[in-house]
C-alpha cells in the first residue's frame, strides 16, 4: 500500500512540472471544483478501504472500489445546461460479507441530469437521480430501482469553492425480497485553488437510511489536488487523499483508507 501511494505521489510532482499556461491551469481547476461545469471530464476515482470490520486477525476485511464517473455538458439554451452525470461503480472486497468471502464485480449505477443556468452569481443543478440495479453480485448492490431529486449548489469567490451535494433516493421497482430503499445522502465540501492548478480541499460524504433510523455511511476527507498534461495535449487533475471513517456503531466501517483520482479533462 505504501509503494502505491509513494508511486501516485511521484507521478504528481512529475506531470505537475511539464509546462503549459498557469491560467489555463487556474481555469481548470476552478471548473474541476465545480460538479456541474459546464466541461466535459471522465474521472477515475480509486477507493482503497481497510479494517472493515475491525482490527481481528479474521475482521480485516478490505474493500478496492473504481468508480468510473463520466460528465457530459449539453447546453439546451444559450443559458441552461444539462450536466449529464454517471458514476459506474467496480468493486473487490474481501472478507466483508464473512470470514474468507470474496465478491468481486459491476455496482448499481448512478446517474444524474442535472439542470444547471449557464450565468448565474450563484452556481447550482438541480434534477433527477436514478439508481439503475445492474450489479453482477447480490451483495454489491440493492436489487432495487431507486429515484429521487439531487441537488449540487456552490459558490466560488476569488480562489475559494464551498457547497454541497444532496439527493434522496426511494425503491420504485425490483427484487421484493430486498429491502427497500428510503436514504438520504449529503456532501459538504470545501477547497482553495492555488496558482498553477494546485489545491486544497475538505469534504464529507454521509449516507443516512431512514428505514432504519442511523447514519450507515460517513467520512471526511483532505484531498491534494493537481492539474498536469499527459503528453503535449491531454489535460487530467491528480488527486489524492487519506479517508476517516465515522457513522452508527452498528454499521459496518473501514477503520481507515486512502482515495486516489485521475480526471480526463476536455475543456472547449
Amino acid at each position: 500500500m505504501k509503494k502505491i501511494i509513494y508511486y501516485l505521489v511521484v507521478i504528481m510532482l512529475f506531470y505537475s512540472g511539464v509546462s503549459f499556461s498557469q491560467q489555463t491551469a487556474d481555469e481548470i481547476a476552478k471548473k474541476v471544483a465545480n460538479p456541474v461545469a459546464s466541461m466535459i471530464s471522465i474521472p477515475f476515482q480509486f477507493n482503497f478501504d481497510f479494517n472493515i470490520n475491525g482490527s481481528g486477525v479474521e475482521e480485516n476485511g478490505y474493500k478496492m472500489l473504481t468508480n468510473i464517473q463520466p460528465i457530459l455538458p449539453l447546453p439546451l439554451t444559450k443559458g441552461i445546461n444539462l450536466i449529464n452525470r454517471i458514476i459506474i461503480p467496480v468493486q473487490t472486497q474481501k472478507d466483508v460479507t464473512g470470514w474468507n468471502q470474496q465478491e468481486t464485480g459491476l455496482g448499481d449505477i448512478l446517474y444524474t441530469a442535472f439542470i444547471s443556468p449557464a450565468n448565474s452569481k450563484v452556481i447550482f443543478g438541480i434534477g433527477p437521480a436514478f439508481s439503475i440495479p445492474v450489479s453482477t453480485n447480490d451483495f454489491l448492490g440493492t436489487k432495487k430501482l431507486s429515484v429521487g431529486p439531487e441537488l449540487a449548489v456552490l459558490g466560488q469567490p476569488g480562489q475559494w469553492t464551498f457547497g454541497g451535494l444532496a439527493n434522496q433516493l426511494w425503491s420504485v421497482a425490483g427484487d421484493k425480497n430486498r429491502p427497500d430503499v428510503n436514504a438520504a445522502y449529503f456532501q459538504p465540501f470545501v477547497s482553495y485553488r492555488f496558482a498553477g492548478g494546485f489545491s486544497l480541499g475538505l469534504s464529507s460524504e454521509n449516507t443516512y437510511d431512514w428505514n432504519s433510523k442511523q447514519l450507515l455511511s460517513g467520512l471526511a476527507s483532505f484531498s491534494i489536488s493537481q492539474i498536469m498534461k499527459f503528453g503535449t495535449k491531454q489535460m487530467a487533475s491528480f488527486m489524492i487523499s487519506p479517508l476517516v471513517f465515522y457513522g452508527n456503531a452498528n454499521a459496518r466501517k473501514p477503520e481507515w483508507g486512502v482515495r486516489t483520482s485521475i480526471t480526463l479533462i476536455f475543456p472547449e
